[in-house]
């Protein structure tokens, strides 16, 4: 008994948060543009690049480990998996913030989120990802799609690479085009709502994209 009474008292509501959880139940998406100060979207996008420029990225594949493909007709990025553990001073600054929001939600929404995965990403001039949904036949455990743009200040909504949401409503269905905004975060229901990534058509598209995941 004291042991809830302590929980409750030490529950601390946060504003941006909730407005997730709300544009969640309400709609199945959510896009939040103060979720990560600038200073630490500057921080994360130089990484992004300095990993970039060593190397260490590969070509996307479709699929999950078990039956991935490089088909550069369906989607052409290059990717690099961020390892919590061993990550750089501002990759963990970036899961420490997904970790408190995990946290929040599973608090307060019962989601059962145990697992996450992310990567940077980078779309090169004329590039796309074509509509799919972000669950596979064999690993349904992805419950939330999440994504953070690292585009530089200058980005302009002319470079393309829009995220386009696929909504469901009485008529059928809803095209939503989010542009990738520096410092946007969008988050929407894995298993729901299939999307596409529009092709670059100028500059590269950066982000942070990952999933959490039930077990």
């Amino acid at each position: 008994m004291s042991t809830q009474l302590f929980e409750q008292v030490d529950f601390v509501e946060n504003t941006v948060y909730e407005q997730v959880i709300t544009s969640l139940l309400d709609q199945k998406y959510a896009i939040v543009d103060d979720f990560f100060t600038a200073e630490e979207i500057e921080e994360l996008r130089q990484s992004l690049k300095m990993v970039y420029e060593a190397d260490c990225f590969k070509k996307a594949a479709i699929g999950n480990k078990f039956n991935e493909e490089i088909d550069k007709s369906i989607r052409g990025d290059f990717i690099k998996w961020i390892n919590e553990a061993e990550g750089r001073a501002e990759e963990r600054l970036f899961f420490s913030k997904i970790n408190d929001l995990v946290a929040y939600l599973n608090r307060t929404c019962f989601l059962g989120i145990l697992q996450k995965e992310f990567h940077y990403a980078i779309y090169p001039k004329g590039t796309f990802y074509k509509r799919h949904l972000d669950t596979f036949q064999n690993d349904s455990r992805r419950k939330l799609s999440m994504v953070c743009y690292l585009n530089d200040a200058s980005w302009l909504a002319s470079n393309g690479g829009e995220l386009t949401l696929y909504l469901p409503d009485e008529t059928g269905e809803q095209a939503l085009d989010i542009i990738p905004r520096p410092g946007r975060v969008v988050i929407f229901e894995s298993q729901i709502l299939e999307h596409e990534v529009k092709p670059v058509l100028n500059s590269e598209r950066l982000s942070i994209t990952g999933w959490l995941k039930t077990r």
